[in-house]
C-alpha cells in the first residue's frame, strides 16, 4: 500500500501535514499525543539522498530476528527485512507487506494472501511462497529454538500454511482470533536459499551470527548491511531492489545510507546530538537533558517531538524459576507475592517519577500504560506508599531483624538481600534501581546493584542466573493478543519464568486461560474485558513490578524530514523508508 498525503490529524501518536511538495519538520518543538495536534513548517525540497546517522547502545549479538528479540537484532530486522503483512505503529492498522492484498473465509480461519509480483532478495534472488512456507517451518522446529514462536500459536496450535503456487499463502488458523491477520505481523520472512542448510541441520539456533560475512545477510527490506566494525557502526546503503514505491511512483528508501554508532553511554550520545554528528538517538531523551537541548531547538537545530506517555515502562522482577531457589534458602520468602506487595508499598511512585523522571512521567501499577488507550484499566489493584504496610507484609512472612545490625532475617538467620541487575549507562535505570534500593533499605532490605552490558544481562536472564532485574521490555504491538509470549507462561518473553512447560503458579494458569480466550473473542467490547481481568490477577501478583511511565521525547536534527513518530519501540525508525535528510544547496559556479 502506497503512503497516501494526510491532512492534520488529532490522533494518539504524533502525525504529519501533506502538503503539495516534499514534508519538513520545522525547527520549533513539535507536539503530539493526549488529544494534541501537531503544528508544522513545511517546505518543498528534494528530499532523496543523504545519509542518517543515529545511535546504538550496544551492537548486535545476532543477525537473526527468529532467535533473537535484542533491540539491535530488531532495528536489523526493520532495515533488511520484511512481513507478509504489518502493522502501521502510527496508525495501528493492518497495513499490506510483501503480499499484496489477501481475502478471509467466511469463518474467519483462513486467509488466502497473494504476494506481490517481482519481488527479489537484494542478490537478486526471487522471493515467492517458499521463502514463507520456510519461515513458519523454522519458527515451529524445536531445534531453532525460535523466540517467535509463541506469538504465532493459537490455543498453543501452530498456524497451517501452504503454497498453492509461488504467488499464493494460504494460512489456517486452529481456531477464531481476534486480532485477525495482524498475527502475521509477528512473523519476520526468512530467506530459505541462505538458511535452509542451516535449519536442516540442527543449526539454525546459531545462523546469521555476529560474525557472519556481510554477503550472507540478504535483504527484503529498505536497507542493506554493507559494512560492520564492531564496537564502532553499522552502516546500511540503500537497497536497490526494494519493492516499495511512494504515492508519486518514487522508488523508496527516500536515504542512501542510514549509519548506526555504536555509543554504550549516554552522556556520549548526548555530546554527539549537540555537536551535530548524529541525526537523532535512537530512545527518548533523558527528561534532565530537555533543558540542555532547549537552545539547539531555540537555534532551529534540533526538534524536541513529544510523543505524550509511552507504552513501554521499565520493569523490575524477581527471578521465579523454582529450580533458582532449590538449594537456596531465600526463596521461602522472596518468591512470595507478599515480597513483592512489601515493596510496591515501599515505593513511593510520585516521588520515583520526580526523582528518576524529573517529573516528566506518571504513576503506574502494571505493564500496560495510559500511552495504550485502548486496553490500558485504571482500576487494577494499587499499592498506595505505607511502610506500615510493607512492614507488615514482610513480618507476616517471617521477615525481622534478629540481631544488631539493620537488615531483616528469616528464621534461619538469612539475611533479607538480594542482587539486581541492569543496563550499565542507561541513566534512567540506574537511577531507578539506586531509588529502589534506598526505599527498601529503611525497611531492612539490603538490595545489591550490578550494571553490566545489555548483551550480558539479556545471556543472564534467558539462563535464569539472576536474583532479580531492572529493565525495559518493549511489546511488538499495542494490542495484548500480539503479545501471547509474554503473557502466557510458555512464552518466551515471560520474562520472570521463560517458557514453562506447564504452569508453575495458578493464578499463571488462570492468566493462561483467559488470555487464549481473549485472543479468540471476536468482539472488542467482550475482549476488553476479559483483559482487565488479566491486568487484575497480574496486579494482584505481582509477578513484575512497574512504578512509572515516562512521558517520550524525541531529539531530531531539523535536517531530518517526513518522520512519524509512536510511543512504541523503536519511536522513529520503524518507518525509515519514509524519513528523509535536507540536502545542502548545490553550490553556484562563480561568476565569470
Amino acid at each position: 500500500m502506497n503512503r497516501q498525503p494526510r491532512l492534520l490529524l488529532s490522533v494518539l501518536l504524533l502525525g504529519a501535514v501533506a502538503f503539495a511538495g516534499w514534508r519538513w519538520w520545522s525547527g520549533a518543538q513539535e507536539r503530539a499525543g493526549n488529544g494534541n495536534e501537531t503544528e508544522l513548517v513545511i517546505s518543498e525540497v528534494n528530499p532523496r539522498g543523504g545519509t542518517l546517522t543515529t545511535s546504538l547502545r550496544s551492537e548486535p549479538r545476532s543477525f537473526n530476528r527468529l532467535v533473537m528479540q535484542a533491540v539491535p537484532t530488531e532495528l536489523f530486522s526493520i532495515l533488511t527485512q520484511g512481513k507478509l503483512v504489518r502493522v502501521n505503529r502510527s496508525t495501528q492498522e493492518v497495513e499490506p507487506s510483501l503480499a499484496e492484498k489477501w481475502s478471509v473465509s467466511a469463518d474467519n480461519l483462513t486467509y488466502t494472501l497473494t504476494l506481490r509480483d517481482g519481488v527479489t532478495w537484494s542478490d537478486g534472488t526471487p522471493f515467492t511462497s517458499a521463502d514463507a512456507l520456510f519461515s513458519f517451518q523454522a519458527v515451529y522446529d524445536p531445534k531453532a529454538a525460535s523466540v517467535l514462536t509463541s506469538g504465532l500459536l493459537i490455543n498453543g496450535v501452530p498456524l497451517k500454511v501452504s503454497a498453492p503456487d509461488a504467488r499464493t499463502v494460504v494460512v489456517k488458523y486452529p481456531a477464531p482470533f481476534g486480532p485477525g491477520i495482524r498475527l502475521l505481523d509477528n512473523l519476520n520472512i526468512a530467506p530459505k536459499h541462505k538458511l535452509q542448510a542451516a535449519l536442516a541441520a540442527g543449526k539454525f539456533a546459531a545462523a546469521w551470527a555476529a560474525g557472519t560475512p556481510i554477503a550472507d545477510l540478504v535483504s527484503i527490506g529498505p536497507f542493506m548491511l554493507t559494512r560492520y566494525e564492531s564496537g564502532q557502526r553499522l552502516v546500511f546503503d540503500r537497497n536497490p531492489r526494494y519493492w516499495k514505491k511512494d504515492a508519486a511512483g518514487q522508488p523508496l528508501p527516500y536515504l542512501d545510507q542510514v549509519i548506526f554508532e555504536v555509543v554504550p553511554d549516554q552522556n556520549a550520545e548526548l555530546v554527539r546530538l549537540q555537536s551535530g554528528q548524529l541525526d537523532m538517538l535512537q530512545q527518548q531523551v533523558r527528561p534532565e537533558d530537555i533543558a540542555t537541548l532547549r537552545p539547539l531547538v531555540n537555534q532551529k537545530k534540533l526538534q524536541l517531538l513529544e510523543l505524550g506517555v509511552g507504552a513501554d515502562a521499565d520493569v523490575f522482577f524477581f527471578n521465579l524459576r523454582p529450580a533458582k531457589w532449590a538449594k537456596d534458602p531465600r526463596g521461602a520468602w522472596l518468591q512470595r507475592k507478599e515480597f513483592r506487595q512489601a515493596i510496591s508499598h515501599a515505593v513511593d511512585r510520585e516521588a520515583f517519577a520526580n526523582t528518576v523522571f524529573l517529573g516528566a512521567g506518571v504513576p503506574i501499577w502494571g505493564p500496560v500504560t495510559p500511552g495504550n488507550k485502548n486496553w490500558f484499566s485504571p482500576n487494577v489493584t494499587r499499592y498506595p506508599f505505607s511502610l506500615e504496610r510493607a512492614r507488615a507484609l514482610l513480618t507476616g512472612l517471617g521477615l525481622a531483624n534478629r540481631d544488631a545490625d539493620e537488615w531483616l532475617e528469616d528464621e534461619k538467620g538469612t539475611e533479607a538481600r538480594f542482587s539486581v541487575l541492569t543496563y550499565r549507562g542507561n541513566s534512567s535505570l540506574e537511577r531507578s534501581v539506586a531509588v529502589l534500593r534506598d526505599d527498601l533499605k529503611p525497611l531492612g532490605i539490603a538490595v545489591d546493584v550490578s550494571a553490566i552490558e545489555q548483551g550480558a544481562l539479556v545471556d543472564r536472564m534467558l539462563g535464569g542466573d539472576f536474583d532479580a532485574i531492572f529493565f525495559v521490555y518493549s511489546a511488538s504491538s499495542l494490542d495484548p493478543a500480539m503479545s501471547l509470549d509474554f503473557w502466557l507462561s510458555s512464552g518466551s518473553a515471560h520474562i520472570w519464568n521463560i517458557a514453562q512447560k506447564t504452569p508453575a503458579t495458578e493464578w499463571e494458569r488462570e492468566i493462561d486461560q483467559l488470555m487464549l480466550k481473549q485472543a479468540a473473542t471476536i468482539d472488542e467490547a467482550e475482549r476488553k474485558r476479559i483483559f482487565d481481568q488479566v491486568q487484575q490477577i497480574f496486579a494482584a501478583n505481582l509477578p513484575a513490578l512497574y512504578f512509572v511511565a515516562p512521558r517520550l521525547y524525541m531529539g531530531v536534527s531539523t535536517r531530518v524530514g517526513d518522520v512519524t513518530p509512536s510511543i512504541m519501540r523503536p519511536q522513529l525508525l520503524w518507518d525509515a523508508e519514509h524519513i528523509t535528510v535536507r540536502q545542502p544547496a548545490p553550490s553556484k559556479p562563480a561568476s565569470q
